[in-house]
């Protein structure tokens, strides 16, 4: 018994462990991220209408919530590591295998495998992270967790920008699968979670798991985080997948405008940082709903921009700010359960998020085909956004540095 402990409790350090989660994080952010490159050249590669476009990434968003709600109940049977990898390798090889695809349809089919790795490992991770280092920390750990997206989105605007008019997109789908396979093998070492093996002997059925999410006491952080996921989830993914493709619409070229994102994509860095350092010190609720602000002012800015100087700019702060918002919303979201359920929970808040996810893209898609303007589409996702700022300040509760269960 004694051995047991003191190899359960053998610490792993902070940064190797935000090292060793943050690097799967970043490949599944340099898949997304280079999804949205993809889709532009796509619709010129494969003439795609604007409707087939949206599917793409609504096929990815479908595979997420499905992988959110799935993977998030399996990890609180089975434990946060042994899920933590699996969705790594579903999403692995998943992603390689699209860029072989010579139709649509086959692409489509492998993209909704993508997601659903893509959607299980993103909440898992969220929550062994914050399981694994102390209150006092635990916020400014998990969004600094989160920054490693931005990374993952710098690198695919970069292999866009070099990869993509040269080569063409499978090479740069290629080149974002293989080494996530280095990943998976960095986990191998990596502990699950101590708060999880404490309470290995008291686990739930995950029919009882699911009930519990919505009893008394937790009824109220439930409802919030279900309507913040779906309204973030959906505003972000119409956005940014459609980032590179709406820069094209504005007049642009293909390679200025992945030029472009890129530049906007660099101001996600400081966003993280700047949410990091202040979460612990003011609290989730009032970054999140800050950072949140940001978003929606930006993104109204974005859509009716109409010089090259103010699209540059505001995108820039859309970047900044919603990406910060994302960090603030991972730490929180563990936060509001118990270890019993804190995988649960987390994991069907996101998914539900995720069925948000199906619809930003598609709702672009659709209006741009009927030539609704810019600036109507994005005035549809700063709404979005305001919804979820007056969720968190009426049903949310602060969980700044409380110990978890």
């Amino acid at each position: 018994m004694t051995t047991k402990t003191t190899t359960e409790k053998k610490p792993i350090s902070r940064n190797r462990l935000l090292g060793i989660a943050g690097l799967g994080w970043l490949f599944d952010a340099l898949d997304v991220g280079i999804l949205s490159f993809v889709i532009a050249a796509l619709a010129i590669d494969w003439s795609l209408t604007p409707q087939e476009m949206g599917w793409i990434g609504s096929i990815n968003s479908i595979g997420m919530a499905f992988g959110a709600l799935i993977f998030g109940l399996l990890a609180d049977k089975f434990g946060r590591k042994s899920v933590f990898m699996w969705t790594l390798v579903i999403f692995s090889v998943a992603s390689g295998l699209s860029a072989l695809t010579t139709t649509l349809a086959a692409f489509m089919v492998l993209r909704f495998f993508v997601g659903l790795g893509l959607g299980g490992e993103l909440p898992v991770a969220s929550t062994l992270v914050s399981e694994s280092v102390a209150p006092k920390e635990r916020g400014r750990v998990v969004v600094l967790l989160e920054s490693f997206w931005a990374g993952g989105w710098i690198i695919a605007a970069i292999i866009s920008y070099f990869v993509i008019p040269a080569y063409g997109w499978r090479v740069a789908l290629l080149l974002t699968a293989i080494p996530a396979f280095y990943a998976i093998y960095l986990r191998i070492s990596l502990p699950d979670s101590p708060k999880y093996e404490e309470m290995k002997d008291q686990r739930q059925s995950i029919a009882k798991n699911i009930a519990s999410v919505w009893k008394k006491e937790y009824a109220k952080s439930t409802l919030m985080l279900w309507i913040v996921w779906f309204m973030v989830v959906f505003s972000y993914y119409g956005m940014f997948l459609w980032l590179p493709s709406v820069m094209v619409m504005k007049g642009f070229s293909m390679i200025q405008s992945f030029e472009y994102v890129l530049i906007m994509t660099l101001a996600q860095l400081p966003g993280y940082f700047l949410a990091a350092w202040i979460i612990e010190k003011i609290g989730r609720k009032f970054v999140l709903s800050v950072f949140l602000l940001g978003t929606a002012f930006s993104a109204l800015i974005f859509g009716f921009a109409d010089s090259t100087t103010v699209l540059i700019v505001s995108g820039m702060f859309l970047s900044f700010f919603n990406l910060g918002a994302w960090g603030a919303l991972y730490a929180y979201t563990p936060e509001n359960y118990p270890t019993i359920i804190r995988g649960t929970g987390a994991g069907m808040a996101a998914a539900v998020g995720r069925i948000g996810g199906i619809f930003g893209p598609l709702v672009v898609g659709t209006l741009t085909a009927k030539n609704i303007e810019l600036g109507s589409i994005f005035t549809i996702f700063t709404v979005a956004i305001v919804i979820a700022i007056i969720a968190i300040i009426f049903l949310g509760k602060e969980t700044k540095q409380v110990e978890l269960d």
